[in-house]
């Protein structure tokens, strides 16, 4: 599971996002011998605070596609007693943290709630404009395994024990490649 899409970064893409706990998690995944394995993503477009070009997520997925390991989407409905459930939750988190609300959760709810645009739910995110909409409501369901093997760097995290040190390793990847440029959406 990502709150948000930046899991679906290959490593050469204008910015990751924050990929170190989505890095090491797909990585430990990866190793485990089980039949299925599935990621889903949940909230597009909320990554974009930390640099991911959403256009590049959907190029990303239409690689998956083009492999068969793109699995499909599904929404999450306010109408439905998951999607209830979730509102309930992510509510009485927000009251039990109410000086570190979860950005990511807080925006995929408003838009569970259709909520659209600049929606403020917290201080934290002071200063920065945000887009909730509809599809950040939308799980998007890939294969794990083929996953794993588009990243251009998941093999060099392998003798990583410290996130530090998946950080510093995350950043030498980057520093040998030339990222692909940002796209804007056509339309």
């Amino acid at each position: 599971m990502d709150g948000g899409t930046d899991i679906l970064m290959r490593g050469d893409e204008a910015g990751l996002g924050t990929p170190a706990d989505d890095m090491t998690s797909l990585a430990a995944v990866h190793a485990l011998d089980v039949p299925e394995k599935i990621v889903a993503c949940l909230g597009f477009g909320v990554d974009a605070y930390h640099g991911v070009n959403h256009v590049q997520v959907l190029e990303n997925l239409a690689a998956l596609e083009r492999e068969g390991a793109y699995l499909g989407a599904f929404s999450v409905s306010r109408s439905t007693k998951a999607g209830a459930l979730y509102l309930d939750a992510v509510a009485h988190a927000q009251a039990e943290l109410p000086a570190y609300p979860s950005i990511v959760n807080g925006s995929i709810a408003a838009a569970v709630r259709g909520e659209f645009g600049d929606v403020r739910f917290t201080d934290r995110t002071k200063g920065s404009e945000l887009f909730v909409n509809p599809l950040m409501a939308i799980y998007f369901a890939v294969d794990l395994d083929a996953l794993a093997r588009r990243s251009l760097y998941l093999d060099r995290l392998r003798d990583t024990v410290l996130m530090r040190q998946v950080v510093s390793v995350i950043e030498a990847f980057r520093d040998e490649v030339t990222p692909r440029p940002p796209k804007a959406f056509p339309h």
